[in-house]
Protein backbone atom coordinates (compact mmCIF):
# COMPACT_ATOMS: atom_id res chain seq x y z
CA UNK A 1 0.00 0.00 0.00
CA UNK A 2 3.05 2.30 0.17
CA UNK A 3 6.67 2.54 -0.90
CA UNK A 4 7.85 2.47 2.72
CA UNK A 5 9.08 6.05 2.45
CA UNK A 6 9.02 6.84 6.19
CA UNK A 7 12.75 7.60 6.18
CA UNK A 8 12.88 9.02 2.66
CA UNK A 9 13.96 5.64 1.30
CA UNK A 10 10.85 4.80 -0.72
CA UNK A 11 12.61 4.29 -4.06
CA UNK A 12 15.24 2.04 -2.42
CA UNK A 13 12.61 -0.01 -0.58
CA UNK A 14 10.61 -0.35 -3.78
CA UNK A 15 13.62 -1.88 -5.55
CA UNK A 16 14.29 -4.12 -2.55
CA UNK A 17 10.75 -5.47 -2.78
CA UNK A 18 11.29 -6.35 -6.45
CA UNK A 19 14.52 -8.17 -5.52
CA UNK A 20 12.80 -10.06 -2.69
CA UNK A 21 9.95 -11.01 -5.03
CA UNK A 22 12.47 -12.44 -7.50
CA UNK A 23 13.95 -14.64 -4.74
CA UNK A 24 10.42 -15.89 -4.05
CA UNK A 25 9.90 -16.48 -7.79
CA UNK A 26 7.18 -13.84 -8.08
CA UNK A 27 7.44 -12.05 -11.44
CA UNK A 28 7.90 -8.28 -11.14
CA UNK A 29 4.86 -7.66 -13.33
CA UNK A 30 2.77 -9.19 -10.54
CA UNK A 31 4.14 -6.77 -7.93
CA UNK A 32 2.25 -3.50 -7.66
CA UNK A 33 3.35 -0.83 -5.21
CA UNK A 34 0.94 1.99 -4.48
CA UNK A 35 2.35 5.44 -3.75
CA UNK A 36 -0.77 7.38 -2.74
CA UNK A 37 -0.22 10.82 -1.20
CA UNK A 38 -2.65 10.00 1.64
CA UNK A 39 -1.04 6.64 2.42
CA UNK A 40 2.50 7.56 3.36
CA UNK A 41 4.37 5.11 5.56
CA UNK A 42 5.26 5.86 9.15
CA UNK A 43 4.40 5.42 12.79
CA UNK A 44 1.76 7.91 13.80
CA UNK A 45 0.49 8.32 10.23
CA UNK A 46 -3.08 7.09 10.31
CA UNK A 47 -4.44 5.76 7.05
CA UNK A 48 -8.08 6.34 6.12
CA UNK A 49 -9.96 3.03 6.22
CA UNK A 50 -12.51 4.24 3.66
CA UNK A 51 -9.74 5.16 1.22
CA UNK A 52 -8.03 1.80 1.75
CA UNK A 53 -11.30 -0.04 1.21
CA UNK A 54 -11.98 1.90 -1.99
CA UNK A 55 -8.48 1.30 -3.41
CA UNK A 56 -8.59 -2.41 -2.58
CA UNK A 57 -12.05 -2.71 -4.13
CA UNK A 58 -10.86 -1.03 -7.37
CA UNK A 59 -7.77 -3.26 -7.59
CA UNK A 60 -9.85 -6.39 -6.98
CA UNK A 61 -12.26 -5.44 -9.76
CA UNK A 62 -9.51 -4.42 -12.19
CA UNK A 63 -7.58 -7.68 -11.72
CA UNK A 64 -10.42 -10.16 -11.02
CA UNK A 65 -9.12 -10.85 -7.53
CA UNK A 66 -11.31 -13.09 -5.39
CA UNK A 67 -9.02 -13.66 -2.38
CA UNK A 68 -7.34 -11.22 -0.01
CA UNK A 69 -4.79 -12.04 2.68
CA UNK A 70 -4.04 -9.24 5.13
CA UNK A 71 -2.79 -8.55 8.63
CA UNK A 72 -5.05 -9.08 11.64
CA UNK A 73 -6.05 -6.18 13.90
CA UNK A 74 -2.66 -6.21 15.66
CA UNK A 75 -0.73 -6.14 12.38
CA UNK A 76 1.86 -8.73 13.52
CA UNK A 77 4.20 -6.05 14.88
CA UNK A 78 1.65 -3.46 16.01
CA UNK A 79 2.67 -1.12 13.15
CA UNK A 80 -0.20 1.35 12.75
CA UNK A 81 -0.19 1.10 8.94
CA UNK A 82 -0.50 -2.71 9.12
CA UNK A 83 -3.46 -2.31 11.49
CA UNK A 84 -5.07 0.25 9.18
CA UNK A 85 -4.78 -2.10 6.18
CA UNK A 86 -6.59 -4.76 8.20
CA UNK A 87 -9.38 -2.30 9.03
CA UNK A 88 -9.65 -1.24 5.38
CA UNK A 89 -10.05 -4.87 4.28
CA UNK A 90 -12.53 -5.54 7.09
CA UNK A 91 -14.56 -2.50 5.98
CA UNK A 92 -14.57 -3.78 2.40
CA UNK A 93 -15.75 -7.22 3.53
CA UNK A 94 -18.65 -5.74 5.50
CA UNK A 95 -19.61 -3.12 2.88
CA UNK A 96 -19.67 -5.58 -0.03
CA UNK A 97 -21.29 -8.63 1.53
CA UNK A 98 -22.98 -9.52 -1.78
CA UNK A 99 -19.71 -9.86 -3.70
CA UNK A 100 -18.01 -13.20 -3.94
CA UNK A 101 -14.52 -13.00 -2.52
CA UNK A 102 -12.78 -14.32 0.55
CA UNK A 103 -10.68 -12.37 3.01
CA UNK A 104 -8.21 -13.96 5.39
CA UNK A 105 -6.06 -12.45 8.13
CA UNK A 106 -2.60 -13.51 9.25
CA UNK A 107 -2.95 -14.29 12.94
CA UNK A 108 -0.57 -12.45 15.28
CA UNK A 109 0.99 -14.56 18.01
CA UNK A 110 2.09 -13.61 21.50
CA UNK A 111 5.70 -12.69 22.19
CA UNK A 112 6.67 -16.20 23.40
CA UNK A 113 5.22 -17.97 20.37
CA UNK A 114 6.60 -15.32 18.04
CA UNK A 115 10.21 -16.23 18.88
CA UNK A 116 10.18 -20.00 19.32
CA UNK A 117 10.80 -20.62 15.62
CA UNK A 118 9.85 -24.04 14.26
CA UNK A 119 8.60 -25.22 17.67
CA UNK A 120 5.49 -23.13 16.99
CA UNK A 121 4.54 -25.42 14.12
CA UNK A 122 3.04 -27.87 16.62
CA UNK A 123 1.25 -25.18 18.62
CA UNK A 124 -0.18 -23.60 15.49
CA UNK A 125 -1.52 -26.93 14.27
CA UNK A 126 -3.07 -27.74 17.65
CA UNK A 127 -4.61 -24.30 18.13
CA UNK A 128 -5.87 -24.29 14.54
CA UNK A 129 -7.88 -27.40 15.29
CA UNK A 130 -9.80 -25.47 17.96
CA UNK A 131 -11.39 -23.23 15.33
CA UNK A 132 -14.39 -24.23 13.29
CA UNK A 133 -13.55 -26.26 10.16
CA UNK A 134 -12.92 -24.05 7.14
CA UNK A 135 -12.34 -20.95 9.29
CA UNK A 136 -8.57 -21.25 9.56
CA UNK A 137 -5.59 -22.65 7.71
CA UNK A 138 -2.17 -23.47 9.06
CA UNK A 139 0.47 -22.89 6.39
CA UNK A 140 3.89 -24.51 6.74
CA UNK A 141 6.87 -22.95 5.00
CA UNK A 142 8.81 -25.74 3.36
CA UNK A 143 11.61 -23.33 2.38
CA UNK A 144 12.49 -21.17 5.41
CA UNK A 145 15.94 -20.43 3.96
CA UNK A 146 14.27 -18.84 0.94
CA UNK A 147 12.31 -16.56 3.28
CA UNK A 148 15.56 -15.51 4.94
CA UNK A 149 17.16 -14.87 1.54
CA UNK A 150 14.16 -12.82 0.42
CA UNK A 151 14.24 -10.70 3.56
CA UNK A 152 17.98 -10.17 3.06
CA UNK A 153 17.13 -8.32 -0.18
CA UNK A 154 15.76 -5.50 1.98
CA UNK A 155 19.31 -4.26 2.65
CA UNK A 156 18.15 -0.85 3.91
CA UNK A 157 16.39 -2.62 6.79
CA UNK A 158 18.56 -5.74 7.12
CA UNK A 159 20.09 -4.95 10.50
CA UNK A 160 21.21 -7.45 13.16
CA UNK A 161 17.88 -7.61 15.04
CA UNK A 162 15.91 -8.22 11.84
CA UNK A 163 18.28 -11.06 10.95
CA UNK A 164 17.61 -12.58 14.37
CA UNK A 165 13.88 -12.00 13.96
CA UNK A 166 13.74 -13.86 10.67
CA UNK A 167 15.93 -16.70 11.96
CA UNK A 168 13.95 -17.23 15.18
CA UNK A 169 10.49 -15.99 14.25
CA UNK A 170 7.76 -18.57 14.07
CA UNK A 171 6.41 -16.65 11.04
CA UNK A 172 9.40 -17.92 9.05
CA UNK A 173 8.20 -21.49 9.60
CA UNK A 174 4.43 -21.43 10.06
CA UNK A 175 1.56 -19.00 9.58
CA UNK A 176 -2.07 -19.28 10.56
CA UNK A 177 -4.76 -17.62 8.49
CA UNK A 178 -8.22 -16.98 9.90
CA UNK A 179 -11.20 -16.17 7.73
CA UNK A 180 -12.60 -12.65 8.10
CA UNK A 181 -16.35 -12.93 8.44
Amino acid sequence: MSTGNADGMGSIRKEELYLASAVLKIPTWQVYILDHQDLQDGFGKVWDWNLLSSIIDKEMSAHSIDLIITFDEYGISGHCNHCDVHQGVRKLVHDTSGRHFEAWELVSTNIVRKYIGPVDIWLSILLGRCLKTGQSHCLLNLYPRRSYDAMAQHSSQWVWYRKLFVAFSSYTYVNTLKKIA
